[in-house]
């Protein structure tokens, strides 16, 4: 087993403003689980290491899932099938996917000067979040995953750090 130190990151020094606070986290968050899996070896990066079936590209299609909708409005049908990578995917793929993801999305926060404001994108069947919430929600869910992958990629092959 590969036993690989990657040096951990410290927070990110932000801004003062709460949106250069919320977002300076966020995309920390986002690129600490990203590097998680762009190097990752094949086929362990896509198979499940605990009993769950939870593998790392499976964490990173679900996240890319959840700034879609989150941010873009796209909708998802089956939150569970967003954890299953597919297997003609290459970690390369994968992680493409979510950094459009994040570029996308952060072209819409990119228009959002008021925390309190609702996410400018479409969302049948309801109105759309604050800007302030969906901020919170996505630093939980990505620091939520990005904690599993680092347990999943230490399984791997030892690899630790941020």
């Amino acid at each position: 087993m590969h036993r690989g130190h990657r040096g951990d990151t410290p927070p990110p020094r932000t801004g003062s403003s709460e949106t250069e606070v919320l977002r300076g986290f966020l995309d920390y968050l986002r690129n600490s689980v990203a590097a998680k899996v762009e190097d990752a070896p094949e086929p362990q990066v896509r198979t499940a290491s605990v009993p769950s079936g939870t593998n790392l590209l499976g964490l990173l299609g679900h996240l890319t899932s959840v700034e879609r909708a989150t941010f873009l409005g796209e909708r998802v049908g089956d939150w569970q099938a967003t954890f299953h990578a597919v297997p003609t995917d290459s970690v390369a793929d994968v992680v493409t996917r979510y950094r459009e993801a994040v570029a996308r999305a952060n072209d819409v926060l990119d228009t959002c000067a008021d925390l309190g404001a609702p996410v400018p994108r479409p969302r049948p069947g309801g109105p759309a979040p604050s800007v302030r919430w969906a901020l919170t929600h996505m630093i939980e869910e990505t620091g939520r995953h990005a904690g599993h992958a680092d347990i999943l990629r230490e399984l791997i092959d030892g690899a630790t750090g941020r």
